[in-house]
């Protein structure tokens, strides 16, 4: 551009020589032309400039940021939002510039913000539902997701039931269903709608269990669904309940130590029984509430950066504090025991999604520590025949899942059989 504001002639030359040559052209260069001509043909190449800031921002193939990265794709919004609004081009433009600044600022810890630009993605989404009749409103995953990290539950649950209308109706044909259906089950859970919560679940297992026996699904997530199931069930007083589908889980959990699996299957059973576990470890975990908590029944690939980091790294002072009250356990086990084993349950729930999510060799990983929660609450029964008991069972339980998990499958049904032994319903 010369001095007195006009693009120069020679700069638009360039610009178009560097998009038209045949040779590799680097992404600061497609942003550098771009620019040029879009101060030409706005129209044109307004949409292509945000996207080209975008790829800057991000090298894909190496996996690297560019050092100003949220600088470029804070003006990949700029670019996208001075498109003319008549422009249909222009709604897709923002939304996918919003999408990739948002990212940025969650990987910042700059939450609000980074909340602030889903809210105007939904808004985008939302435009163009009703415009195309899609039931399904592109943005409302990731609002419900950012919720559910704020704390804001109520918000997350209304989010995700909206969701799920949207989505039920087509089955679970893309394969995408049930895992929504977890998120929706924990964000109604953390919201506190207990029937709507058992209802949610309702539908999980109801799915699951066709899919398996259709040979759609394996029988290995149709065994999680139950299990957890029948955890939230206990959870919210329905013990009659429970035991009956306790009771389906056994018979489910035989038919696997006998013949396996009906065929075979890619390896996001053990994905699918780590987002459960994680949810029902829940209960026995305390987060501090001064900072971001992943979307309860996701799993950890969508958490946003900052809340990975918090929840994973937790696993250090976890081991830290297991370490130091075990002493105090020996000796004061009225009062530190109890506290230990939930300590080491937190620890032990943490460290299988941490490394689930990163090896398909995980179970060498946390093995040990399935075996020391069950040593330690079996010490926890010794003590506290009553509710030590319960524990135990529960914890035998979680072993039994991490079993399957791993394919061991008659090692998982000795466990859940024990389990029911605690639980007085070996014969129910």
């Amino acid at each position: 551009m010369n001095h007195s504001g006009k693009v120069d002639q020679d700069d638009i030359v360039r610009a178009r020589n560097v998009l038209l040559a045949s040779g590799h052209r680097t992404p600061r260069e497609e942003v550098d032309a771009y620019r040029v001509l879009a101060q030409v043909s706005p129209a044109s190449y307004l949409p292509l400039l945000a996207r080209a800031l975008q790829r800057l921002s991000y090298d894909t193939s190496t996996g690297k940021k560019h050092v100003a990265s949220l600088a470029l794709c804070e003006e990949a919004v700029a670019v996208a939002r001075s498109i003319d609004p008549t422009e249909p081009s222009r709604a897709d433009a923002l939304y996918r510039a919003l999408d990739s600044c948002q990212s940025e600022l969650y990987g910042l810890g700059r939450r609000a913000e980074g909340l602030a630009m889903r809210a105007e993605m939904l808004d985008i989404g939302r435009a163009q539902a009703e415009l195309s009749g899609d039931p399904v409103v592109k943005g409302l995953h990731k609002w419900a997701a950012g919720l559910s990290e704020a704390g804001r539950y109520a918000e997350a649950a209304d989010a995700m039931t909206e969701l799920v209308a949207a989505i039920l109706p087509n089955g679970p044909g893309s394969g995408g269903l049930a895992w929504t259906l977890m998120e929706w089950i924990a964000a109604l859970h953390d919201a506190g709608r207990s029937g709507e919560t058992l209802a949610a679940f309702e539908t999980l297992v109801s799915m699951e269990a066709d899919e398996a026996a259709n040979d759609r699904g394996s029988m290995a997530c149709h065994l999680y669904s139950l299990i957890g199931y029948a955890l939230i069930l206990d959870t919210y007083d329905r013990g009659e309940q429970a035991a009956l589908v306790r009771q389906e889980a056994l018979a489910l959990l035989t038919e696997l130590a006998d013949t396996g699996e009906r065929k075979s299957w890619s390896g996001y059973q053990a994905t699918f029984w780590a987002v459960l576990l994680s949810f029902s470890g829940a209960e026995s975990d305390r987060p501090a509430p001064d900072g971001p908590c992943p979307p309860s029944g996701a799993a950890p690939m969508p958490w946003s950066p900052v809340g990975k980091r918090r929840y994973f790294d937790s696993r250090h002072a976890l081991q830290e504090e297991v370490d130091a009250m075990a002493p105090r356990a020996a000796e004061d086990p009225d009062q530190h025991l109890a506290e230990l084993v939930r300590l080491h349950r937190v620890l032990t729930v943490r460290s299988a999604v941490y490394w689930e999510n990163r090896t398909h060799l995980f179970a060498e990983r946390v093995r040990s520590l399935f075996d020391d929660g069950v040593g330690l609450a079996r010490r926890l029964s010794q003590h506290d025949p009553v509710d030590g008991t319960r524990t135990l069972a529960r914890i035998l339980i979680d072993r039994s899942t991490f079993h399957t998990a791993a394919r061991e499958f008659r090692a998982a049904l000795d466990d859940f059989r024990e389990a029911l032994s605690y639980l007085g319903e070996a014969n129910y």
